[in-house]
């Protein structure tokens, strides 16, 4: 077993060909996270979870989920980054502080709605 992946039933893969390439749904990541200086500290992990983020942008905009001001606002729960990541609490709350504002890099800003409701994310 490697990294949690029984090799003992390998999936053999086709080959994309032209039409198919441009039709299967593939997570957006800017190369500037990668080739600029100021985002050399942040983790790959953090990056993927960026990129995760990014893509729920697109169902917020058809939910016309905007703030007052008209910002485009995320809803993604703890359990849900845990979830899509496979990872623990721990780890998912640490992915988040690397992204965000107050405690990390700025690339995320997270909004307390109020009691009973949940967080949701400005992602920037």
């Amino acid at each position: 077993m490697k990294g949690g992946i029984d090799l003992s039933e390998k999936i053999t893969y086709s080959y994309y060909t032209g039409a198919q390439a441009s039709q299967t749904a593939f997570y957006r990541l800017s190369r500037a996270l990668y080739e600029k200086e100021y985002f050399k500290g942040l983790s790959n992990d953090a990056k993927t979870l960026y990129a995760l983020m990014l893509d729920r942008m697109s169902l917020s905009l058809s939910n016309d989920w905007l703030d007052e001001e008209g910002r485009v606002y995320i809803n993604y729960s703890l359990e849900s980054i845990m979830e899509s990541l496979g990872c623990g609490k721990t780890k998912a709350v640490a992915l988040l502080k690397e992204l965000d504002a107050e405690t990390g890099i700025g690339l995320i800003e997270k909004k307390n709605m109020g009691i009973d409701r949940a967080t949701v994310f400005y992602v920037k």
